[in-house]
């Protein structure tokens, strides 16, 4: 029995490793300097070591994993500097894809950003680190495509992609216990259409927590 088997569907195997190693790195599955090995991979997907090397080369391309001049293979383990960075530009970014979007921002869209709170909201009372992360991430990028921005989106998920693992040890940090407040004030001035009040929630949603894990 595979211990990750591929997600179904077209494509050839190394873009499908690919896909379901980004997934599990994005959504904090694994933790900050876990080192991953060519055979280890393979043995868990069951894969020969040509796609498994295709599926690496390309994370690491992407900053999703960190290759050392030994070449050593692991999930990056992020400096204070280096989150700072990240930081701040999900503070500009996400704030101006939120803007784009608003016009958007129909009461149906609304009304399923209420729904993944609640499902964040039970993901925090499992203690699920990752499931939280996931459902998070769901909410922005809900969001974020009515913004009809693919460009700027794609540059936000590949910081989402560097995040990752330094997430889910916030995640720890955080001990949350309830929804993040700014989610409520993310949605509430979506249903007011005040521009000002979601740029400021939104640029509060993403920072916060970074700059506490930095500090």
């Amino acid at each position: 029995m595979l211990l990750n088997p591929l997600p179904d569907g077209a494509g050839a195997a190394h873009d499908r490793l690919y896909r379901s190693l980004r997934t599990r790195i994005m959504h904090g599955e694994l933790p900050p300097g876990q080192a991953l090995t060519l055979r280890g991979i393979g043995k868990d997907y069951g894969l020969s070591m040509t796609p498994v090397r295709e599926a690496l080369r390309r994370l690491v391309a992407e900053g999703a994993l960190s290759l050392s001049a030994s070449g050593r293979i692991a999930t990056p383990a992020l400096s204070n500097d280096r989150i700072e960075e990240l930081a701040a530009l999900r503070s500009l970014l996400e704030p101006e894809l939120a803007i784009r979007a608003l016009p958007r921002a129909h009461l149906a869209l609304v009304d399923r950003m209420e729904a993944i709170n609640t499902a964040i909201a039970e993901q925090i009372a499992k203690h699920d680190a990752s499931g939280y992360i996931r459902t998070n991430l769901e909410f922005h990028r809900t969001l974020y495509l009515r913004a009809q921005a693919p460009a700027m989106l794609a540059m936000v998920e590949t910081v989402w992609l560097q995040m990752g693992p330094t997430m889910r040890a916030l995640y720890g940090r955080l001990n949350r216990t309830e929804l993040p407040k700014n989610h409520r004030m993310i949605v509430a001035a979506l249903r007011a259409g005040d521009e000002p009040g979601l740029r400021l929630a939104v640029r509060a949603d993403v920072t916060q927590g970074l700059r506490l894990l930095a500090g």
